[in-house]
Formats: C-alpha cells, structure tokens, sequence
C-alpha cells in the first residue's frame, strides 16, 4: 500500500522585547533560578496584566511578512491546564479572536516551488521550566521563562514531505532573523517547533490519526524524528495496529521518538475571554507605519541580488539565508565592485574558515573591507589568485590588511616585462 504524508507545524517564537508580555520583568536567558519573576509572572492573587506593546507590533511584523491578514479587533484567551511550571493554572494565549490569519510561505525541494499555508499567528505567554536531575528523584522549576513574549505561527497541513518541513522552518527563521523581533536561537528555545503528523492510502481524502512531536532542537532533529514517525506510522498500519493520537518525544540520541501522554483536543483546555485584558483593535494607520519599517525580506534581497550583481541563484540562496552574511558580502561588493568574484570568495574561504570553527559572519576577522582591498589587487594583477589563497589564511589568522602581509612576505607579483627581465638577468 501507497501512504502519502501529512504534516503540520505549530511554531513558537520568542520576541526580542526586554521585558515580558504582561509585566517588566527581563526577558534575558540565564541568570539565577526564579530571578527574572514579579507577582504578576507568578501569578499571585489579585494581580493584573498590563500588555506590552512592542509584541503586538511584532507579531504584525512577522504576520505581513508572511501575508496574513491582521483582524481589527482580537482579543486574549485563558488556556486552562495543569503543570508545574504554569504557576497561574492557565496560560494567556489566543483563540477564537488571534491577530492574524490566512498567510503563507515559499519552499523550495527538488526544484520546485510550494507555497505553504499559514492558518493563524497569535501572541501568548511562555510556561516555565522543568530542571530535572538524574541523581535526586526531584525535578525542580524555573519560572525565570514564565510570561515571555511568544507568538505562535499554526501552519497548515500542506507539508508532504520531512525535507519540505525543514524547508519551511528555514523561511520562517530566516524571516524573524531578518525582521529581527527573534534571535532564533533554537539551543535556547527561542525558535522551536512541534510538529503533526499522519498518513493516508494515496487517494484517501480523510485524514488520519495524527501524532504530535516535541523536543526536536535542530531543522536537521526535525527532519530526522519526521522521517521515523512516518516509518513507524507506516509499520503499524501495515501490521494491522492502531496508531494512537498521542503527544511523543524525539529521542536524538537513541533515534526515536516515545510516547509521552495522550493528544489534548481544544475542549479540553476550557478556552475562555481573558476578564482582565481589553480587546486589542489594530486600525488601518496602526498597519501601515508597521509595514513601511518593514525592512527587506529574504526572498526580495534574493531576488535582488540574481538581477543586481548578476550572480546565480545558488550564490544567492547561500548569502542571503543570514542576514548579516548579506550585508557583509554587499560592503565588500560596494568596495570593490567584483559581485561574483566576491561571491566566490565569502562562500569559499570565508565560509569555511568561520564553519571550522563553529563561528559565523559576526566574528569574522576578515574585514570587508580588507576582502574588498584584496580583489582589487587581485584584479589589478598585484597578486595571483594562487597567492590570494595563501594571503587570506594570514588575513584570517591575524585580522591584518593584505597590504602589510604582501609587503612583509615580498608577495608582489611582477607583470612588467621589462621589470621581469631584469630581475631575472640579476639572477643569471
């Protein structure tokens, strides 16, 4: 029997703010357990909430980056359950009325374009943090997360495939990056993803039992717990077994993923109108100072740079998916007006320099502008490029100028025939 795959992703962003969502407490990771908390964030009585109007113009941000339609009028909702690390007994969330809807992304596999669907973006609290410790038989609580800003991008089920889910978080990172309301970290929990996921005979127009996946840090941790869950899925269907609607956990290092608890549906959360927040209405003004600081997005700048500096779309793909990698390679451009021969150069050397250390385009010890100084000695025949292989190294390694290594190493390339001749006379 033939299956065809469905899946679905709900991803959760954390907004770059200082302070929380509902209250002044810091947003910044680390520091001591329980000390970033406030009676608000822990939810003692009689407290109220006071919104913070940075995530609602975020959440704008990524909603029109992505197409969506924001509602003039939507409101918060109380999402009622219990866990250790939900102080309050419920957390703030949206439901019925969220802040944005019917939105999309490109993806591109095999060399083909699909669009993606976006349900819903919506804004709520984050829940705290579980620590738990192998050698005492107690798990402990940080709340230090609790009431930080998060928005919710619920995707459609249009995925067929686990390399088209990869794709698509990798638009949806590069777009918060770009915007920079996310730092994207996903190590931190900054940018992370649950995924649903069922399969169907080919043909079938029902969907079938889905599974949720949790606890995957990485598009590639993504991509691998995807392709087991469908194996699995597949497996008990053939054998003639159920599969259960079930919450499960991506073990990374065994391979696999375990069943956690079973899949809560809407009801089960008693979603009500949060009493102590007021709608939030967003007017046609409010809309339009927000899409004017737009900043450009990743697939405009790729598009740009095919027509601009004439290089191909791989080039462009490549330098485009870190917005400061961009920036970086349009400087050095804008200095020596070389676009394919500095393409070559920071996809080349300089990428791999900076991958064997684990270190990106921030840290890189190679200015622009020395990069740009060396491709015009280049293009002006001061050095080959055989030399320029061996001068970057020491660019890299020292941070120095090309000039002064060329001068320090007597580099120079000689062209002139005459000056050729009579060195080579000197030498006989």
């Amino acid at each position: 029997m033939e299956f065809e795959t469905i899946i679905g992703l709900e991803v959760h962003a954390q907004m770059l703010t200082n302070t929380k969502i509902f209250c002044n407490c810091s947003t910044k990771f680390g520091g001591a357990p329980n000390s970033h908390t406030c009676p608000v964030c822990l939810g003692m009585p009689g407290v109220l909430p006071v919104l913070n109007k940075k995530v609602v113009e975020y959440a704008m941000m990524m909603a029109l980056a992505t197409d969506c339609t924001i509602n003039p009028s939507n409101s918060f909702a109380r999402k009622n359950y219990f866990y250790p690390d939900l102080p309050k007994g419920y957390q703030i969330s949206q439901y019925a009325y969220p802040l944005a809807e019917h939105g999309y992304v490109w993806v591109e596999t095999n060399g083909k374009q699909k669009k993606i669907g976006i349900t819903r973006i919506h804004m709520e609290e984050d829940a705290g943090k579980l620590i738990h410790d192998e050698n005492n038989p107690s798990s402990y609580v940080d709340l230090n997360r609790t009431g930080v800003p998060l928005i919710e991008i619920v995707g459609e089920p249009d995925i067929r495939s686990p390399e088209e889910a990869a794709e698509y978080l990798k638009r949806l990172h590069e777009i918060l990056v770009y915007l920079e309301i996310c730092d994207g970290n996903m190590e931190e929990g900054s940018f992370r993803c649950d995924a649903n996921v069922s399969i169907r005979p080919v043909g079938q127009k029902e969907f079938g039992t889905r599974t949720e996946l949790k606890n995957m840090n990485s598009f590639r941790n993504v991509q691998r717990a995807l392709e087991y869950e469908i194996k699995r899925q597949q497996y008990l269907v053939e054998n003639g077994q159920q599969i259960l609607q079930e919450t499960r956990l991506w073990d990374d290092a065994q391979g696999v993923t375990n069943s956690m608890r079973s899949k809560e549906e809407a009801h089960d959360y008693r979603y009500f109108p949060d009493p102590d927040l007021v709608k939030i209405i967003v007017d046609d003004e409010w809309i339009s100072k927000i899409r004017e600081a737009l900043p450009e997005l990743p697939t405009a700048k790729r598009e740009r740079f095919i027509k601009e500096y004439q290089i191909p779309a791989y080039d462009a793909g490549v330098l485009t998916a870190d917005k400061a990698l961009a920036l970086y390679y349009e400087d050095v451009v804008r200095l020596c007006n070389k676009p394919k021969q500095a393409s070559n150069w920071v996809m080349g050397d300089v990428l791999r320099f900076l991958n064997e250390e684990k270190r990106d385009i921030r840290q890189c010890p190679i200015t622009a502008g020395s990069l740009a100084e060396m491709i015009n000695l280049i293009e002006e025949g001061t050095i080959s490029g055989k030399m320029a292989k061996d001068i970057i190294g020491d660019m890299y390694q020292t941070g120095r100028a090309p000039q002064d290594i060329i001068r320090e190493k007597g580099l120079v390339q000689i062209t002139d025939e005459s000056e050729l001749a009579k060195t080579i006379a000197a030498i006989i």
